[in-house]
Formats: structure tokens, C-alpha cells, sequence
């Protein structure tokens, strides 16, 4: 029996509220920094080799979290994200060794990728024909959910601490999304239409890949470099956006834009969270039209650029603001055009697993992160930071165009009976 409309849109919508729930273990961690830095003097590359561990416990499990919801469905796995989501930050408020506060963050990182991992595989198996548009709405959560709680958290932070801010806030995410949980769903056979037309080179598979048979795929090792490629500069920014502000010292400086006058990190935060989630849903859509490999050529391009304006100009506070948001817009796009990707090629059946494999790139991408803080903390300035990044952006939108597409067209004539 076919599921009626409505039915696909709430499941799609819990998808999103589950994400937007989680969001602050990423992208609100940039705050967390400097207070912690400034109680215990640990250093901001020793701290941020947690925003590491996070990434990558939250990335490289997401394919064994991805098998048990491919066979016992999404409800419980996001049951059990949402718990440990809740003791990351939890024990994170307490933690007062760097060891306690790795194990708050492995922690956190696991709940946050079987809450993440499974609203993306849930999203693309609701809506088979628009599976850019739903992947990109869901990851859309995940990149702007942060922004309604950026300033609270700030105001807590200031106010009561950051102790008290991970742990409030850690006590509720984690409640939000068990209760949530229970309302998850997978498709039941015939809810959903099977034909998935193929438009703008976005080719149908012949069957359903195992995940075995993925791992054989020379086209999946080429996503996966691309995806670690392009996630480096963006999981860059999002941990080192607070250090890189008061290093250009900008970050208190007022900047008044849309009416609104905040001090330029806050501003900076706030349009980084709202640009990196419309880029989700708004490249997903494009991608299903105009093809996948088209929208990354020219959205890697535009993080070149952007990253290259931000090391140039970024010392101005408006600047600031306005690159930030092109950066951010420019990398969020990840989340919605490698999870469609890695679905056009291997098919539905196995998508939880398998774009979680694929999704460990970011992990990979993650360890990068404390050498750039390294280098950024050696040199005494930003500079060559942002030109690896760049150039890496660049390398990925040429691949995109001249090797993906290529490759792709010749599996699709291969497929073709």
C-alpha cells in the first residue's frame, strides 16, 4: 500500500528535527574552546584534537550503525543516539583532564552519527525521486540547527559558565531526540513509488550493491577522496572560526548588517549556520536537476574562492561576516550531493551502510584538523592554513568534472541493457 503524502513529510520532518537537535555537538563546539583553553591552559590544538575525536567517532561507526538500521529500522538507533548524545555533553561539563573530555566527545560523537546516519538513510528511502532535495532538506538541520541556540549558549557561557551550558544543554538535546525517536519509521514495501527517473546524468543502478561490493568500486575510493578533499577546510572553519576571529581581532568588533548590530563572531556564527544549511536542500534540489557532478564542480569552486577571499580580506569585521557565509554555503553542500551520489550509484537497499562508509571521509578529514591549528599556531597567522584548503577545493571541483563524470557515464552504458 502506497503511503499517503503527508505521511512521507513527517517522517522527513522528524528527520530534520532530530538533526536540528544535534547540531551544537559540531558547530556549536567553537565556543567551547577559548573557555576551556582559558580555565586549564591545555592548548587549542590538544583541545581540538576532541572536535577530532568527535568527527570521527560520530563518521566512522555510521556503517555499523547503518546495518542494524537497514535491518531493524530507525527507531531504535536513534533511541540510542540520542542517550549518548545527551552523556557527551553531559560529562564534558565535568570533565577537568584532556582524557575525560576525549571520552565525552567519543562519546558524543557516537550518538550524534546514529541520530545523523539514519535520518539521511531514512530521508532517501521515503523519497526515492527527489533524494537530493530530501537529503539536502535533512542535512539542512543539521548544518543551521545550531543558529537558534548560538546566542543562548554564548549568554550561558558568559553568565554561568561553560560548564553549565554543556550540561543543560546536553541534558536536553539528548531528551529531545529519545523522545522524537519513537515516532521514526522506515518505509514498508509499497509505501513508496519505485521508479526514480533519470535526469541530468543521475543514473538508476541495476541493482542494489552490497556493501562489500562498494568497498570493490574504484568510483567510491574517488568520492572518498573528493569528500575528504572538500571536509577538511569546512571541518576547519567550523572548529577554528572563534580562534581565527580574535586572531584577525574581529571577533568583539560591532558589525551592523540586516538592521541588526551584533559583534562580528556572533554575526559570523549566526549567517555561517543559516548559509550552511540552505545549501543543503538547495544544492540537493540543483543536483537532481542539473546532476550531481555539475553542482560540485561549481560549488568546490566557489569554496576555493571564498576560502581565498576570507584569508584576504577577513580582516575586516563586515568581511568577515560576509566570506564566512559564502565559505560555510559553499562547503554544506557535502552533506546532501555525497549521500545522493553514493545512492545514484549503489541503490537504495543498503544506502545506510553504504553512504555511511562513505561518510567516514569526514572522519578522515577530521585528523586534519589539529595539524592545521599546528601550523596555523606555528607560523603566527592563518595564511598558509587557508591556501591548503583552497588549493584542496580546487583539486576536488576538477575531479568532480573530469573524472567523476567520465567515470560515471561509463557504469551507466555498462548498466544500460
Amino acid at each position: 500500500m502506497t503511503a499517503v503524502p503527508a505521511t512521507r513529510w513527517l517522517q522527513l520532518s522528524i528527520g530534520v528535527a532530530c538533526m536540528v537537535t544535534i547540531a551544537n555537538l559540531q558547530y556549536g563546539w567553537t565556543l567551547f574552546v577559548h573557555p576551556i583553553n582559558e580555565k586549564y591552559g591545555w592548548g587549542r590544538p590538544e583541545i581540538q584534537v576532541a572536535f577530532t575525536i568527535l568527527v570521527l567517532a560520530e563518521t566512522w561507526l555510521i556503517p555499523f550503525e547503518g546495518w542494524f538500521v537497514d535491518r531493524f529500522g530507525p527507531k531504535r538507533v536513534v533511541l540510542f543516539g540520542g542517550v549518548f548524545v545527551g552523556i557527551g555533553w553531559v560529562m564534558s561539563s565535568f570533565a577537568d583532564t584532556l582524557l575525560l573530555l576525549y571520552v565525552a566527545a567519543a562519546l558524543g560523537g557516537i550518538g550524534a552519527g546514529a541520530v545523523f546516519g539514519t535520518c539521511i538513510g531514512n530521508a532517501v528511502r521515503w523519497f526515492p525521486k527527489q533524494r537530493g532535495l530530501a537529503t539536502g532538506l535533512t542535512a539542512a538541520g543539521y548544518g543551521m540547527g545550531s543558529v537558534f541556540t548560538l546566542v543562548p549558549i554564548q549568554n550561558m557561557i558568559h553568565s554561568s559558565g561553560y560548564e553549565a551550558a554543556f550540561l543543560w544543554f546536553g541534558l536536553g538535546q539528548g531528551v529531545v531526540v529519545c523522545v522524537l525517536s519513537f515516532a521514526l519509521r522506515a518505509p514498508w514495501p509499497g509505501a513508496v513509488p519505485t521508479a526514480v527517473p533519470i535526469v541530468a546524468s543521475v543514473a538508476r543502478p541495476e541493482r542494489d550493491y552490497r556493501p562489500a561490493e562498494v568497498l570493490r568500486a574504484p568510483i567510491f575510493w574517488l568520492l572518498y577522496v573528493m569528500f575528504i578533499l572538500v571536509a577538511t577546510g569546512g571541518l576547519a572553519a567550523t572548529a577554528q572560526l572563534a580562534s581565527i576571529a580574535r586572531d584577525f581581532k574581529v571577533a568583539d568588533v560591532p558589525v551592523s548588517l540586516l538592521g541588526l548590530t551584533l559583534p562580528a563572531l556572533t554575526f559570523a556564527l549566526a549567517i555561517d549556520r543559516v548559509t550552511n544549511g540552505i545549501t543543503r536542500p538547495f544544492t540537493g534540489w540543483i543536483s537532481d536537476h542539473l546532476g550531481r557532478e555539475n553542482t560540485m564542480f561549481v560549488a568546490f569552486t566557489i569554496e576555493a574562492v571564498g576560502i581565498v577571499a576570507l584569508s584576504v580580506y577577513g580582516h575586516d569585521p563586515l568581511a568577515f561576516v560576509l566570506l564566512g557565509g559564502l565559505v560555510f554555503f559553499a562547503w554544506g553542500e557535502v552533506a546532501s550531493l555525497f549521500p545522493s551520489i553514493c545512492t545514484d550509484c549503489f541503490g537504495t537497499k543498503y544506502v545506510t551502510t553504504n553512504a555511511g562508509m562513505l561518510y567516514t571521509a569526514k572522519g578522515m578529514a577530521s585528523l586534519l584538523v589539529p595539524v592545521l591549528s599546528y601550523i596555523a599556531v606555528e607560523s603566527g597567522h592563518w595564511h598558509t592554513v587557508f591556501m591548503i584548503t583552497a588549493t584542496m577545493n580546487a583539486i576536488a571541483a576538477v575531479l568532480a568534472i573530469a573524472v567523476l563524470g567520465p567515470m560515471r557515464r561509463r557504469v551507466a552504458r555498462r548498466a544500460t541493457p
